[in-house]
This record gives structure tokens, C-alpha cells and sequence, in this order.
């Protein structure tokens, strides 16, 4: 017989079957099967990765979801190369099934978090509430940067310099208020209480110019649209409300970027409190003020000179310093019977009413 040239001998391929059984049968040959099926999986991924990266990148107008599919292709060549590798090292995977129907109700209940994270990430990828770069604000106040989006978690670059970790499913569950979606311009909203006595027009007017003078603010130009509604671009001060304190101006301005919207809201108060601080103003910024007033006919005060004699009419030291604030009429009224009988004889407890007639005289 005659072999094609080039093919092996069987004499070769007898001797290389016999090699491939040998170390087949080494101990830890299927260990070292699955380790190497796995290194060669992530060198292919590794290479898949910078192969498809680029294209996803400009065919993918979203970073987030871009990023998810060069993981998910990552993860899935790593995977079939570790199924290869079992699967050469003989594992039975009908025994995997059967492990898992028997020990699935445990599964469940240890991954369903992380199912539900899996689950709700795909969510916040497909709804697109934000996305990598946006500065967003939390319920609580936390405020920051969206640094990345995976299918489990999101990650925040706060303004503190710190990073917030926040679980898909958490997130989701969240009000999250977006600052920088599409439009970076944001409104704000300022509160100025003034006295009924202040020029209100002069008042509105300062206040407006107080905002203008921070570059950071928008100062005029076409009018901003929201939905099917247009507002004024420009700062805006309107008369809110009559209050009890006095009459409450309230102040919208639109801020260029929403970056720093504490330092710019300081600047345009300082601004404000300069404007109207102003002696030419006739502006003045009201604050609660409170009045005490006391009831002064009111009450009878009793003094017990008698307060060491003993008997059956004396009162007590501690019941004769006590004031009566159960008046039942005026100063100089007739009072109730042992009260109108006492006196230097009946007990010893004079009463002394209180000066009402304003010339410095007491009645007794």
C-alpha cells in the first residue's frame, strides 16, 4: 500500500495516541486540561476584545452599552473555552444538571440578589436614565459623576472624591435627578423675604441685576425650551407670596453648567445682599420678629404679715407668698367670703391689691 506523501505513518499516529493516553492518565491531567483550555480562552478573548472594540465603539453611540458588549463577548469566550476544557477532561455535564435540579431552591434564594442586579442592570441600560460622564443627584443629596455602568452595579465619582457603588437594583428603586441630560442648563431658584414698607419694583429690579453680574449665569438671549413650554432665559425675580413676616420675591436664573451649583447660588446671594444693602435701595430684608406682652391687671399678689403667729385662721408661710392668678374681677372688687373677712383680726393676712391708679398709691 501505498500512503499520500506527506501523511503520517501509523506507526506515528499509534505512537501519538499512546502519549495523549499516558497523559491522560497522569493525576491532575484534568485540572491541567481545564487550566489550559481557560488560558487560551482569555489570550482568544484578549484578542476578540481589540479586534471588535474599535467598530462597537463608533457603531454604538452609547459608552455604557458599547462597554457591556466587549464584556459580554470577553466573558463568553472565556466560558466556552472553560465548557471545552471540561468537556476534554471527560466531566459528565448531566451530572451538573442533576446537582442542579437538586440543590436549585437554595441556588435561588443565594443569587437572587444578584439575579435581580443582573436583571435590573439590563434595565437601566435599556431605559437610558444616564449615562457615563452625566452629573446626577441622588435622593439623599449625594451628588457626582456616572465613572461607569456594568450589568451589576453603578459606579459614581462623588464631589467629594470619593466612589459610590451603588447595586442596579438599588439604583433602580432610587429617585435620581439627572443635571446634565442633553441640556446642561439648569434653573435655580432663589428666596428673598422683604418688608411691606421696601420698594418692590426697586427690589425685583436690583435683585435681577445682582444675578446678572455672575458669569456663571445666563444673562439673556432666546428664551430656554422645556417640553411644549418656553422660559425666560434671563434672570427673573416675581412677587411669590404675602407672608407674615413680609413679602417673599422669589428669584429664577439659569446656570450654564451645572457643575458648581453651590459656589454660583453663594455668589448671587452675596451679589443680592450687597444690591439691597445699598442705602439708595429703600430695599430692606425682613426677618420674624416676636412681641411679649404682659398682662398687667392681672392677678392680686398677697403677703401673709403674720407668718410666725399660730391659730387657726393663719395661713401658711409657702400658701401666702403664692400669687392668686384666679382673679375674678377687677382691682378693688368684692372677693369670695374668708377672703373679704380676713384681716389684722380674722387671721392676720392683710391684703394689699395692686396700684391700678397710676399715682403710686396702694390700696388695702
Amino acid at each position: 500500500m501505498v500512503l499520500p506523501a506527506g501523511a503520517p505513518t501509523p506507526g506515528v499516529v499509534s505512537r501519538l495516541t499512546e502519549v495523549a493516553s499516558r497523559i491522560a492518565n497522569l493525576p491532575g491531567a484534568g485540572l491541567l486540561t481545564v487550566v489550559a483550555s481557560v488560558a487560551v480562552g482569555v489570550v482568544l478573548a484578549n484578542f476578540l476584545v481589540r479586534l471588535i472594540g474599535r467598530p462597537v465603539a463608533r457603531r454604538v453611540s452609547r459608552q455604557s452599552v458599547a462597554q457591556t458588549i466587549v464584556r459580554g463577548v470577553r466573558a463568553g469566550t472565556i466560558g466556552a473555552a472553560l465548557l471545552v476544557g471540561l468537556s476534554a477532561a471527560g466531566f459528565q455535564f448531566e451530572e451538573l444538571l442533576l446537582g442542579t435540579a437538586v440543590f436549585s431552591a437554595v441556588i435561588g434564594i443565594v443569587l437572587a440578589p444578584l439575579v435581580g442586579n443582573f436583571i435590573n442592570g439590563v434595565f437601566v441600560l435599556a431605559d437610558q436614565p444616564f449615562e457615563i460622564g452625566d452629573m446626577i443627584e441622588l435622593e439623599d443629596g449625594t451628588a457626582g459623576f456616572v465613572e461607569d455602568i456594568t450589568i451589576r452595579y453603578t459606579k459614581i465619582f462623588t464631589l467629594d472624591n470619593t466612589f459610590l457603588v451603588v447595586p442596579n437594583g438599588t439604583m433602580r428603586e432610587r429617585d435620581v435627578t439627572n443635571l446634565s441630560a442633553e441640556d446642561e442648563r439648569t434653573r435655580r431658584s432663589i428666596d428673598v423675604l422683604v418688608t411691606y414698607e421696601s420698594d418692590i419694583p426697586e427690589a425685583r429690579r436690583r435683585i435681577e441685576r445682582a444675578a446678572r453680574d455672575c458669569e456663571a449665569v445666563i444673562d439673556g438671549g432666546p428664551d430656554i425650551r422645556i417640553g411644549v413650554a418656553r422660559y425666560m432665559a434671563g434672570p427673573d425675580c416675581r412677587l411669590h407670596e404675602f407672608g407674615d413676616d413680609g413679602i417673599l420675591l422669589r428669584l429664577r436664573y439659569w446656570v450654564k453648567k451645572p457643575y458648581k451649583l453651590a459656589k454660583i447660588q453663594s455668589d448671587v446671594n452675596t451679589r443680592i445682599r450687597e444690591r439691597l444693602g445699598e442705602p439708595e435701595a429703600n430695599v430692606t430684608m425682613a426677618y420674624p420678629h416676636r412681641h411679649l406682652v404682659f398682662d398687667d391687671t392681672s392677678g392680686v399678689a398677697r403677703v401673709d404679715a403674720g407668718a410666725g403667729a399660730s391659730g387657726p385662721g393663719d395661713r401658711t408661710a409657702s400658701a401666702a407668698a403664692t400669687p392668686d392668678l384666679t382673679d375674678d374681677g377687677p382691682p378693688g372688687s368684692d372677693r369670695s367670703g374668708d377672703d373679704a373677712s380676713a384681716g389684722p383680726s380674722g387671721g392676720g393676712v392683710p391684703e394689699v391689691d395692686r396700684d391700678d391708679s397710676g399715682d403710686g398709691r396702694t390700696e388695702r
